[in-house]
């Protein structure tokens, strides 16, 4: 390439990048959202000029997902409770102790990585969440950090912080091994996508307090936080006041914290999406936006959750609720949802919502432009409970028969992704439409916002015959074969998915 060629085409990539960052722009959270809400009034809407977001093929890649699958594992987990580390803010003191002891006797001799992943596989699963660390402080992965301040829940006179210099993670447990290591090692061999979770706030580190419902709480709580007043709430009479962080505990605070997300990129290969959980405050937010930012450099395309930084992030999570409508905002979304009563493990049966629920949720969130990830968790021994295992491989099932419809497709324009108890998806070329019906139409279905190219046909996914259609002016009239009023001759359960070629999507 000559120097005149070269300058053009320069100037060409330079104007490109331009127009992909000007594209986004309008990259906003739904006012709605919650997690947005604690931080809008101290994060910028509008990121520094230093910073970028993952590229366009990172987002591409993200909502070419479609379903994933939420893993929370703990200390918690020993206990057998529900809830994840949130129980830990009810506990006594002398059970708080005993508590941040529990990492001595963590050996989960049933975890196997390769069977959750081959689980994951099997299940139709495109990407994984694992918490590398919950708001509990322990953390499931070898790190160089070290902890040099706690609570002694149960010293003379009261509560009190003391010295101390530990990891607090896995390596100081009987077990050892690194399970964020072996969980990526095993998805890469299968192409799931990486997803690791972290809190921000840690309530074993005493550096971290006062933030997010730390049990630890100080005179400037209110202004450190903004949401005192729930802590308070939370945290009743086992709430304990000390003394403001000194300057030299926020560097170490902010430190640790940026040390152990910098481990998370680095140590790993490459990750596909940070899950970053909660919040800090107005104060510490220049130095916490300094991390994000180096965050950025360590992997570019790291798509980044937006809790605690608001605009920053890449995606978003709708928690517990599929949107009600289409559209809220132009950031990426996943909803998260548990399978059980909590993220965490479930020990009875019946508390697991059914395939069938995960698959009207998955479609559901899919024709409104997002993705549904489901969450479960181990019991202690590393082991998911049969219930949610059959659940999972179910689903697994339904997505071999109409999984063309749901991963790598996008959501219609408009008001186009319902029609009652319909729901659409499109292929990014606009070419094919997929209507799928979440109650079993009986004798025949009605389309009335697709039009079938002409002389196409229409099919059921999974079926092998195309079915009989006219027009009519109310729109697209499907027969149902008369064999399938059969429920045990369907191709599939729960809901089913019907292929039109199109003139327009």
């Amino acid at each position: 390439m000559n120097r005149r060629d070269f300058l053009i085409a320069s100037l060409a990539s330079s104007a490109a990048m331009r127009h992909a960052e000007a594209q986004r722009v309008n990259h906003f959270l739904p006012k709605t959202d919650s997690h947005y809400r604690q931080t809008e009034s101290y994060v910028e809407d509008i990121p520094v000029p230093e910073y970028h977001w993952a590229s366009d093929k990172a987002y591409e890649s993200f909502r070419d997902l479609k379903y994933g699958v939420r893993l929370h594992f703990g200390l918690y987990s020993i206990r057998g409770e529900p809830k994840e580390s949130w129980p830990f803010l009810e506990l006594s003191f002398e059970e708080r102790q005993r508590y941040q002891q529990l990492y001595k006797t963590w050996n989960p001799q049933g975890f196997n990585a390769d069977e959750w992943a081959d689980l994951f596989a099997a299940g139709g699963i495109k990407m994984f969440a694992f918490t590398s660390k919950h708001h509990e402080g322990f953390s499931l992965f070898h790190t160089r950090t070290r902890v040099r301040q706690r609570v002694n829940w149960t010293a003379p006179g009261g509560p009190r912080m003391e010295p101390c210099d530990l990891a607090y993670s896995i390596e100081e447990t009987p077990f050892k091994r690194d399970i964020v290591k072996e969980l990526c090692d095993a998805a890469r061999k299968r192409n799931l996508a990486i997803d690791l979770y972290f809190s921000h706030p840690d309530w074993y580190d005493a550096d971290f307090r006062p933030y997010v419902y730390h049990p630890l709480q100080v005179p400037s709580s209110n202004i450190l936080t903004r949401d005192f007043e729930t802590a308070k709430k939370r945290l009743g009479d086992r709430m304990v006041i000390v003394p403001d962080p000194t300057p030299e505990e926020v560097d170490r605070m902010v430190a640790r914290h940026r040390a152990q997300l910098t481990e998370l990129l680095t140590n790993y290969g490459k990750i596909d999406m940070l899950c970053l959980d909660m919040w800090f405050g107005p104060k510490i937010w220049p130095r916490i936006r300094e991390t994000v930012l180096r965050l950025r450099e360590l992997q570019p395309d790291v798509m980044l959750r937006a809790r605690g930084i608001g605009n920053y992030g890449d995606y978003y999570t709708p928690e517990g609720f599929v949107p009600g409508r289409k559209g809220n905002t132009n950031t990426p979304w996943f909803v998260i949802y548990p399978l059980g009563t909590s993220f965490s493990y479930e020990p009875f049966a019946e508390n697991y919502k059914g395939a069938g629920w995960i698959v009207r949720n998955l479609v559901d969130s899919v024709a409104k432009g997002g993705g549904f990830m489901v969450g479960i968790g181990p019991d202690g021994n590393g082991r998911f409970h049969p219930a949610a295992v059959q659940q999972l491989k179910e689903v697994g099932e339904w997505l071999k028969v109409n999984g063309k419809g749901i991963y790598a497709t996008r959501e219609r324009e408009g008001e186009l992704w319902s029609e009652g108890d319909l729901r659409f998806t499109r292929t990014k070329d606009k070419t094919t439409v997929y209507a799928f019906t979440l109650k079993w139409p009986g004798d025949k279905m009605l389309l009335r916002t697709v039009k079938p190219a002409k002389g196409s046909d229409i099919r059921m996914l999974g079926a092998n015959e195309p079915l009989k259609w006219n027009l009519t002016p109310d729109g697209v009239e499907i027969q149902m074969p008369s064999g399938m009023q059969d429920e045990s001759r369907r191709p599939c359960r729960f809901a089913w998915g019907f292929q039109v070629q199109v003139e327009s999507a």
